[in-house]
């Protein structure tokens, strides 16, 4: 016992220099809740991955953003069916439903990919139906992770910023998203390039992987509750909360309902918006460069190395103290900073066009975006209500990211057409003189949204009130 106090004391007295100082208990909590998000984003780089490189064998490159625009449609129903369970079951209950659904529906995916993936390109080629039936597929599974990544991540963050007060949060969340970053290094890297080293014809062996750990979150979600006390497990929702909730209607559209009359929340909306439009616009020129070089578990590999090198690039700046922008200069500032740091790789991104550099540029801005943006965003919602952490964060994060990539997909969409009229060279130049004309004003309305940001949650913090 001594032992584990000394070993617990020594990475306590480390991440002080970084996160700040924690009481003993507030440590282990976030340690805990740091290992199920390792688990989560572990998974969740890993998937993204085998749902790029999957997609364009069975469908093709060139459709990413046709299905990204579909995907904002796909997933009304879902989220309608989360937003009704989440009035009926407890959150704990929650990360029990969501997990055991994710797990044994990858396990089920692993199996037809296994009898189908080998030998789709052959099956296109010499049946029309067989086509028809293999892009189905493709749509489904792009489909099904893309629901993943903003369901259960999103669900996890309403449940870490409900059981933790905003003091503990500016210090202890980084520290959270710092230890995710170590499962989204190991996971893609290690099950993702799996089948590659191994010579494998097929990603099953990683997706086989994928649904057991999925399914290994409900345990930790457990122990976590279990081992954490109950003083630790509580927020404050500011004095006016009670009578907030009071006039709270329940319904799938609250969320949206509370998204729209608040313009706090449209900020917040407004920030993860802009930023996802910009990025996706890199991310569908990265992938169709990478498409262009790599096919089958290769393609899988190289954006697993991807995966894991965001995920190495975002830990570094947390370990380099990226956070204590954040703790020293305020929310505001870390959150203005991004804009900023977004519109010198879009220069970049308008002025060198080479897959090289293209993983780099998206190594970047994820890993920024992680480490920086990504713990701030989250603090965010603390001095709210629980409807508004749950439901109206859901749309955010989910309709939010899905409709900011769907309309960064659209503007995609006009890179082939440019260059079948224009011709290759002339079509791609005038593409990115366009995206520089659609977003150098979003990334100026981002950092007005994002000062405005700072300063209510700095606000709201000091009175011990809630925002919305």
């Amino acid at each position: 016992m001594n032992k584990k106090n000394s070993i617990l004391h020594f990475f306590q007295w480390i991440c002080r220099f970084n996160f700040g100082d924690f009481e003993r208990e507030e440590f282990k909590k976030f340690l805990r809740m740091g290992l199920i998000f390792a688990l989560i984003i572990g998974v969740y780089w890993t998937l993204r991955p085998l749902k790029d490189s999957i997609f364009i064998q069975l469908v093709g490159k060139f459709q990413l953003p046709f299905a990204k625009t579909i995907s904002v449609l796909a997933l009304l129903p879902l989220v309608m069916f989360y937003t009704k369970l989440l009035e009926k079951t407890s959150r704990e209950k929650m990360l029990v439903i969501l997990p055991t659904f994710y797990g044994f529906s990858i396990l089920g995916f692993s199996l037809l990919m296994s009898l189908v993936q080998d030998s789709a390109l052959e099956l296109a080629s010499t049946s029309t139906i067989a086509s028809i039936g293999l892009k189905l597929l493709g749509y489904f599974w792009y489909l099904f992770v893309e629901s993943f990544g903003s369901l259960v991540v999103a669900l996890f963050w309403a449940f870490a910023a409900d059981t933790t007060e905003a003091v503990h949060a500016k210090r202890g969340f980084p520290l959270v998203v710092a230890i995710g970053q170590i499962g989204g290094i190991i996971c893609p890297y290690g099950i993702g390039g799996l089948p590659h080293r191994l010579h494998c014809k097929t990603d099953f062996l990683s997706m086989l992987c994928l649904g057991f750990l999925i399914l290994l979150i409900i345990p930790l979600v457990r122990y976590f509750l279990k081992k954490t006390p109950k003083n630790l497990l509580t927020t404050s929702h500011g004095k006016n909360e009670k009578k907030e909730e009071s006039k709270q209607e329940p319904g799938f559209l609250e969320g949206l309902k509370l998204l729209l009359k608040n313009k706090y929340l449209l900020s917040i909306f407004g920030a993860n918006f802009i930023y996802e439009v910009v990025v996706t616009i890199f991310d569908f020129n990265f992938k169709v460069s990478a498409g262009s070089i790599y096919t089958g578990v290769a393609l899988s590999n190289y954006l697993s190395i991807y995966g894991s090198s965001v995920n190495i690039v975002s830990l570094l700046c947390l370990l380099l103290g990226i956070s204590n922008i954040s703790r020293f200069l305020g929310i505001g500032i870390a959150l203005a900073s991004m804009p900023i740091i977004v519109a010198l790789a879009l220069f970049g991104f308008m002025s060198v066009d080479t897959l090289p550099f293209l993983f780099a540029l998206m190594v970047g801005s994820k890993a920024i975006n992680y480490a920086l943006n990504g713990p701030a965003l989250k603090q965010l919602y603390i001095p709210t209500t629980p409807d508004v952490k749950f439901k109206a964060q859901a749309w955010i994060e989910t309709f939010g990211s899905r409709s900011s990539k769907q309309a960064g997909s659209v503007f995609n969409m006009t890179l082939s057409p440019l260059q079948k009229a224009l011709g290759s060279t002339v079509g791609r130049s005038t593409y990115l003189t366009m995206s520089g004309i659609l977003c150098f004003p979003l990334l100026g309305l981002w950092f007005f949204l994002a000062v405005f940001l700072g300063k209510s949650f700095k606000k709201a913090v000091k009175n011990d009130v809630t925002i919305c």
